[in-house]
């Protein structure tokens, strides 16, 4: 993806405007009580709790002498960042639903019946997660797709919906972080200034373990679940999707459209719009669908009756329109994300960071908590990425470390973690793709609370990590 957003660093902050670090503190401890309170006790939907955020921050901007116009242009950087990921939401969202009408999503879930059995059906769904998320770059449209499926038949197979998205996105990111055409990926290389092989070969090690060691947990939670299906499940679904589709190999046809895109190299938003084309397509050719309702499909998603009330509930979709929750979900906490960083607030915490590093494994471990600080004061992965990725380069240099160790950091705790958090951009899709809320999976999305501890234990052990200190320099005053 093309990037033009630069940070702004405390050197070029305004000293007139620039907060001390107590000033810089309160917007974010603002932010955390009220999402805290909003959200966790007052049972409110993120988008109230994060306007009062913006509303607060915005006021600091104010009293610290920022102008409108400035804020304004601070809100408009942080959602053009996030732009790519706003149109990747909308069309994901469509192509599930005609993936549901065309049959390709029953397909998958009938022949996933008949293939995998409660024993094995965790570890296999993580590992086909990140083998797909790493062919095609992406883990929102590896979950979007597959994870949807998976859902139906965990279901199916009577094991836990939250272990089963658990799983999925567990496989999904860690596919992703190891892919080439990862947007993420190539960011992070981006960024700092690294080798994109370079960054993937620095990334192997750490995404190995947390990788493995998630399956092997996986693995274990399925033998606790190999109890015996409930009788006559299995073939109630299975009844409910031959009634009601065309289920043959031919219905794949979106599927393999959409991987051989990808694998192809074509963009993320350009294969996601073919699949969605083809997803139509085959509606109307496979499953005798009319040209004006395939289309309604797309734009106001499925409503299917199946004669069963369990698979009527997994294929129900909202389509294009589905999505305005998560979208406006996405853009608020994008704002608030630009006023903080206009405002000068992340950028001096980054430097005060800077200034308690005394060691290269206390400064890798340290760029891995601000990325996931980040992720839960902008609610963007992008923005946990380039933030530190960008203004802690010349730290790094002091150190004498590769850039590479910088962008496994950033990628390694900013990637993943943000599913964890439900007010993100990553927590927000995976929850209403899914219909599985964030604090319900987060317990069994184990690569990310692995993959950020694998990068601490690494980091403070020393393991790979040059043994140095920082040189001596004068610090600017706060």
């Amino acid at each position: 993806m093309s990037f033009d957003f630069t940070p702004t660093t405390i050197d070029e902050l305004d000293p007139a405007r620039r907060p001390t670090v107590g000033q810089a503190l309160v917007p974010v401890l603002a932010v955390v009580g009220f999402l805290g309170i909003g959200s966790a006790v007052l049972g409110l939907d993120p988008h109230v709790p994060l306007l009062w955020s913006i509303v607060f921050t915005g006021a600091f901007g104010t009293y610290l002498g920022y102008s409108w116009s400035d804020l304004y242009d601070g809100i408009a950087n942080a959602l053009l960042m996030g732009l790519q990921a706003i149109l990747i939401i909308f069309t994901i969202y469509a192509l599930i639903a005609t993936w549901v009408d065309a049959g390709t999503i029953p397909a998958m879930m009938y022949y996933g019946l008949e293939l995998l059995t409660p024993t094995v059906f965790l570890p296999v769904a993580a590992i086909l997660a990140a083998v797909v998320a790493f062919a095609i770059g992406s883990s929102w449209t590896t979950v979007g797709t597959l994870g949807v499926a998976f859902v139906g038949i965990g279901t199916g197979l009577d094991v836990s919906a939250p272990m089963t998205v658990g799983a999925v996105i567990s496989g999904a990111y860690a596919g992703d972080k190891q892919s080439p055409l990862s947007d993420t990926t190539n960011l992070a290389a981006g960024v700092t200034n690294t080798p994109l092989y370079d960054h993937i070969r620095r990334m192997r090690t750490g995404t190995a373990i947390a990788f493995g060691l998630s399956v092997a947990i996986f693995a274990v939670l399925g033998l606790q679940a190999s109890g015996t299906v409930p009788s006559g499940q299995v073939t109630e679904i299975q009844t409910a999707l031959a009634g009601t589709y065309n289920v043959s190999p031919l219905v794949f046809l979106p599927l393999v459209i959409t991987f051989g895109l990808a694998l192809w190299g074509v963009p993320a938003l350009s294969t996601l719009v073919a699949g969605t084309f083809a997803g139509v397509l085959t509606s109307i050719l496979l499953q005798g669908a009319g040209f004006v309702p395939a289309w309604e499909v797309f734009l106001e998603g499925t409503e299917p009756v199946t004669g069963s009330d369990l698979v009527d509930k997994l294929l129900e979709t909202g389509g294009l329109t589905g999505s305005a929750w998560t979208i406006t979900v996405v853009v608020t906490a994008l704002a608030l994300g630009g006023l903080l960083e206009k405002t000068g607030v992340l950028a001096v915490l980054a430097h005060r960071l800077s200034q308690g590093v005394r060691s290269s494994g206390s400064l890798i471990a340290g760029t891995g908590l601000s990325a996931m600080a980040i992720n839960v004061l902008t609610a963007q992965q992008y923005m946990s990425i380039v933030l530190p990725g960008m203004t802690l380069r010349n730290l790094y240099e002091e150190f004498s470390l590769d850039s590479d160790e910088l962008s496994r950091a950033v990628e390694a705790a900013g990637t993943p973690t943000g599913a964890l958090i439900p007010w993100h951009a990553g927590g927000v899709f995976m929850t209403t793709v899914t219909e599985v809320p964030t604090l319900s999976y987060a317990p069994y999305y184990l690569f990310g609370i692995l993959s950020p501890l694998v990068l601490f234990a690494m980091a403070l052990s020393g393991w790979g990590v040059p043994t140095t200190r920082r040189t001596e320099r004068s610090q600017p005053a706060d």
